[in-house]
């Protein structure tokens, strides 16, 4: 087993936001070019973007070829709200597990936990809550249950047996830091520390009604008619041929799912109605089918250095993928109609309240890793 270095709090928040920063100022990128901007230049972090919008060469490609809506000229301080809220789910995750015997267990859970990512899970989470009335601190704790489940879903998948990666956000996977039974029991331990953590938490702040709705909607996420289903066609799929309906199948329950549990369960504790509920969940469906062809496009159009994990593997292993069944251009078609569909859903709320998730999809759609 490798050696293992804990990392604090400080340290890790510090060098998320910079990542984070990073990531969200090529989100801004893809906006602004040739278009006018409603937002406030003289800020240090728009003049930095001023500079590289005067010279259009260094920016990246764009990945999707649809133009972004009115919302994105609101003024909302997209950057800002997402630093703020990843610090705030960083730091509850931080302390939802402490070092503490046995001592390689919670060293391993909190490797990966604690490695960074987007938290576009938990954002959602949060976001949905506090579009139907509910306010962050009553979504937190469905927002690291999120995290930590999908934290267990990345260990498993980079597993020998399932997809044998070494590389994930930018660094050595579990696995390969403290070994297979050792990251196989992280990954178990992550998703029962989920449930455990929500339930107590949101007895005391929602009905118990809604308590039940959150967690059911979870289980199902991750079960056999969630996550593991979608796995294990995914695996099953490998080397043979797969029509767009089953790949289809495949990424709604392996991808999706999970992102709509995340806004589904923030709708239900916020107190969100049953049309809500559902226009949310149809708008989740959208977003999380658009994150796996999103994911299927930076696969084979980005280096493993600027995915953090590595490039190429779909088509080394002959998976199925929106680029290989419909070809790169008409993959970025289909997501650009994920996107419209999505923000049609938002239409029906306050626009203000509902700005978080417009940015949000056009974080998704537009992501460069």
């Amino acid at each position: 087993m490798a050696a293992f270095t804990s990392i604090s709090s400080c340290e890790a928040n510090s060098s998320f936001s910079f990542l984070l920063h990073k990531n969200i100022t090529k989100y801004h990128h893809k906006y602004t070019i040739g278009r006018p901007m409603a937002c406030n230049l003289q800020t240090d972090s728009f003049k930095s973007l001023k500079t590289q919008v005067s010279n259009p060469s260094s920016v990246e490609p764009v990945i999707l070829s649809g133009t972004p809506q009115k919302h994105l000229e609101l003024g909302f301080q997209f950057e800002e709200y997402m630093i703020g809220k990843a610090k705030r789910v960083n730091q509850a995750l931080d302390d939802s597990v402490p070092l503490r015997h046995p001592l390689t267990i919670h060293e391993a859970m909190r490797y990966s936990l604690l490695a960074g990512g987007k938290r576009v899970r938990p954002m959602l989470a949060i976001a949905s809550c506090e579009l139907v009335g509910g306010n962050e601190e009553i979504a937190l704790p469905i927002a690291c249950a999120v995290e930590m489940i999908h934290t267990m879903s990345l260990i498993h998948d980079d597993l020998p047996c399932m997809d044998n990666d070494n590389l994930r956000r930018g660094k050595p996977t579990n696995h390969i830091v403290f070994g297979e039974e050792t990251a196989v029991l992280a990954g178990d331990a992550l998703l029962a520390l989920a449930f455990e953590h929500v339930a107590p938490r949101l007895a005391k702040v929602v009905s118990a009604d809604n308590v039940v709705r959150a967690i059911a909607e979870l289980g199902a996420a991750v079960g056999s008619d969630g996550l593991v289903a979608g796995q294990i066609v995914d695996i099953k799929s490998e080397g043979r041929e797969v029509n767009l309906k089953d790949l289809e199948y495949i990424h709604v329950h392996k991808t999706a799912k999970l992102l709509e549990a995340s806004v589904v369960c923030g709708a239900i504790i916020g107190g969100g109605n049953e049309m809500e509920v559902e226009r949310l969940r149809r708008y989740a469906r959208c977003v999380g089918l658009l994150f796996q062809v999103v994911d299927d496009i930076l696969d084979v159009t980005r280096t493993s250095d600027e995915l953090g994990k590595t490039a190429g593997k779909d088509l080394a292993t002959d998976k199925a993928t929106y680029p290989k069944l419909m070809g790169i251009e008409k993959a970025k078609e289909f997501a650009d109609g994920l996107v419209t569909k999505a923000k049609e859903e938002l239409s029906y709320f306050d626009e203000t309240k509902a700005r978080p998730l417009y940015h949000l999809a056009n974080y998704i759609a537009y992501r460069q890793n």
